[in-house]
């Protein structure tokens, strides 16, 4: 019994060594590109079949299958990591009627179901018809030629979709947070953000289009507000936060932390130190959502829009702009490295995902 123990032993400790963190991005026209940020290089790159242009990825937790969307926002298509063959996909729009995806998709933890949130246009001859907007299920099993297995209404603006740790909902960010019973297709409990009611404060503005939740099971966006409480022409008149919503908890906190000052696009939690958030646009900035304080800010070369981190904390990745991927220490925010895309392709607005293998 004692010599079992220790194989198995062995064994979990040689699969834990042998795991490794890689990234996923997404370039123009449309290639998804696996890279290894420990050996700084890109490992993979795969065409996407169809046309682009490629933004929203998302995986589930066993990292086997990229779902990416593309075709200008009409489709969701899913490669195998390992042969890079296209094993699902669903094109949304048909003859007469145009149905987009603005970023939202997520696929379940399990990998069996992708919800899409669309917004369907019908096409007439001197106008176009809106019709509303809705969540759209697909049964990843049913592969190529994917149509929805079921719908459920949702209101418009959303752009982030993300699975929480109930596996029957799923949060949807928009104008507010809404978590959706998936099963019953009902909003269970609405997060006001814009509609809060903060005394001294007006509503946030906030530009939600990257998806980097997977590590910390947080999903963060910075914000801007107005300080009502403030004279309008003062330096405390807007103020930047950051909303996080824990996925596991499914619970929202939000805290203001400087007078706005820079731009800031998007932003990933710490897994190894939950209280700290980086966030980032032309400035790379580390701010302890606890006290509600910055910490350190550093200037980047170029503009990046998505931002990631590894599963220790030790190191930050900010891509989804031009064909860069920039490497920054967590704890000095020093840059330590990149990795340049194939043939200098643009990432455009391409979202930057970890995956385990």
């Amino acid at each position: 019994m004692k010599k079992l123990l220790v194989a198995l032993c062995c064994v979990a400790a040689s699969a834990s060594a042998i795991a490794a963190e890689y990234l996923l991005t997404v370039t123009r026209p449309n290639t998804l590109h696996v890279i290894d940020p420990a050996k700084r290089e890109v490992v993979r790159s795969i065409t996407i079949p169809g046309d682009g242009v490629p933004g929203t990825i998302t995986v589930p937790k066993d990292g086997k299958v990229a779902y990416v969307l593309t075709n200008r926002m009409e489709s969701v298509v899913g490669i195998d990591l390992d042969s890079g063959s296209q094993v699902f996909r669903a094109d949304f729009s048909s003859p007469g009627r145009r149905v987009k995806g603005f970023f939202a998709a997520a696929v379940s933890e399990d990998g069996r179901e992708l919800y899409v949130h669309q917004a369907p246009v019908v096409l007439g001859r001197s106008e176009y018809q809106v019709e509303d907007t809705y969540i759209a299920v697909f049964d990843t099993a049913d592969g190529v030629g994917a149509k929805p297995r079921r719908t459920f209404p949702a209101p418009r603006r959303i752009s982030l979709l993300a699975p929480t740790g109930n596996k029957d909902h799923l949060l949807a960010l928009g104008w507010d947070m809404y978590l959706f019973n998936t099963r019953s297709g009902t909003i269970e409990k609405t997060y006001p953000i814009r509609h809060w009611d903060r005394p001294g404060l007006g509503e946030p503005d906030v530009l939600a289009m990257w998806g980097t939740f997977e590590q910390a099971r947080a999903l963060s966006t910075p914000y801007f507000v107005a300080n009502t409480a403030a004279a309008p022409d003062s330096a405390d008149a807007f103020k930047a936060g950051i909303a996080v919503f824990d996925l596991d908890a499914e619970t929202l906190k939000t805290v203001e932390f400087e007078n706005a000052q820079t731009a800031m696009f998007s932003s990933v939690i710490n897994p190894a130190a939950r209280n700290e958030a980086f966030l980032v646009m032309n400035q790379l900035s580390k701010v302890d959502t606890e006290t509600g304080k910055l910490i350190k800010r550093v200037d980047l070369e170029q503009t990046f829009y998505a931002v990631n981190i590894s599963g220790d904390g030790k190191e930050v990745y900010v891509g989804g702009a031009l064909d860069k991927i920039a490497i920054h220490d967590a704890e000095t925010l020093e840059k330590t490295g990149e990795i340049m895309m194939p043939g200098g392709a643009d990432q455009s607005i391409g979202w930057l995902r970890v995956v385990k293998r």
